[in-house]
């Protein structure tokens, strides 16, 4: 089974799309340290480059592919980000569509962020992506997905337009079809058991940033939401799910960690400093943070997109730590690409949202 990758950053959808029996035979991403990543650990066939520039050239190298999948950027339609419709970065998503056009593939994922999917201001800009994807030819859906499903420890959600070549009248019931590639995740611990202690062995990069106190804590119910520390740096929940790791980790948006709790079975300081202000307890002063809290580690925030242990990143820090924010956790790529290999085997499916839609003409 052939596949295109575009948008391959790192390679996180890739891992998992090989492991479940995919041939990739052209890669595309325009960042030069995350192409280096992608040809030390999957291959040289990444292009690196603009897709606008290299298009021509997939026309031309590239034909009955099986699917094409990728995730173009989305710091355009993120909350995270300014929400610009005129951020030139939102036309990518345009670019892939064109992609598809082309190369006509038996099936179809495009990754993006929970906002393209969620929030009215995109509503319109989602249904007419779904829209010119139908009048190529494709059955259709988006589904919001969380990566803690899929054997991922991490609670991130993220958008999936998934198609298939079809009657494109019939939309697919994408959250059935999903369903029997499930799997419980582990808890931060249990994925990061197969890490030394920070700063030795298998896990030496550390992250530098300071870590200092919210003099004006923004409270939430849990002690793993709100602002407790400056910077947008959450505490890490050992013994559950960790948020979302962002694309700007390596300063003060890097992830917290308690070594006490990680390595020594002691109740996280965080919980216990989070229930003394819900108390009526005054903030500590800024500088006041126990030794015992640090930011994640490189290897730890790779372990927790669920990259292989072995994987080996290229550029800096900051590089290393964009590349991991960006990536599709390879677990969750894994479990979407094994439910496309069962479609591809049997060109049938099962589940459908039994309301056929009314096509029309998209520009």
């Amino acid at each position: 089974m052939k596949a295109v990758s575009l948008f391959s950053g790192a390679g996180g959808l890739d891992v998992g799309f090989q492991k479940a029996g995919f041939e990739i035979v052209w890669a595309n991403d325009c960042a030069k340290d995350a192409c280096d990543t992608y040809k030390n650990n999957i291959g040289h066939h990444i292009h690196c480059g603009d897709i606008e520039s290299l298009k021509s050239q997939l026309y031309a190298t590239v034909n009955d592919i099986d699917v094409v999948f990728g995730g173009p950027p989305c710091q355009g339609f993120s909350v995270a980000g300014k929400m610009n419709p005129d951020d030139p970065r939102n036309q990518l998503i345009w670019a892939f569509a064109e992609v598809i056009e082309q190369c006509q593939p038996k099936v179809f994922l495009m990754e993006n962020v929970k906002a393209l999917g969620q929030l009215k201001k995109w509503e319109p800009l989602k249904q007419k992506l779904l829209m010119k994807f139908r009048n190529m030819g494709y059955m259709v859906n988006a589904i919001l997905l969380n990566a803690s499903e899929f054997n991922v420890p991490q609670a991130r959600e993220r958008i999936f337009f998934i198609g298939f070549k079809g009657d494109s009248t019939f939309i697919p019931d994408l959250s059935n079809m999903l369903e029997p590639y499930k799997s419980k995740s582990p808890t931060v611990r249990e994925a990061l058991a197969v890490l030394d202690k920070a700063g030795i062995g298998n896990n030496q990069n550390m992250a530098k940033a300071k870590i200092t106190i919210a003099p004006n804590p923004v409270m939430r119910k849990s002690p793993y939401a709100g602002m407790l520390f400056n910077g947008l740096g959450r505490p890490v929940k050992i013994d559950g799910y960790c948020a979302t790791l962002p694309a700007t980790m390596g300063g003060n948006k890097t992830p917290i960690i308690d070594e006490e709790a990680l390595y020594n079975g002691k109740q996280n300081w965080v919980e216990e400093y989070h229930e003394k202000i819900r108390q009526g307890g005054s903030p500590l002063n800024s500088e006041d943070v126990p030794k015992r809290l640090r930011r994640l580690t490189l290897q730890e925030a790779s372990v927790l997109q669920t990259f292989p242990l072995h994987y080996q990143f290229s550029g800096s820090q900051s590089s290393i730590f964009k590349q991991i924010g960006n990536a599709v956790p390879c677990h969750l790529g894994y479990a979407i690409a094994s439910m496309l290999v069962e479609y591809l085997k049997t060109q049938k499916i099962e589940h459908f949202i039994q309301t056929p839609v009314q096509l029309r003409l998209v520009g």
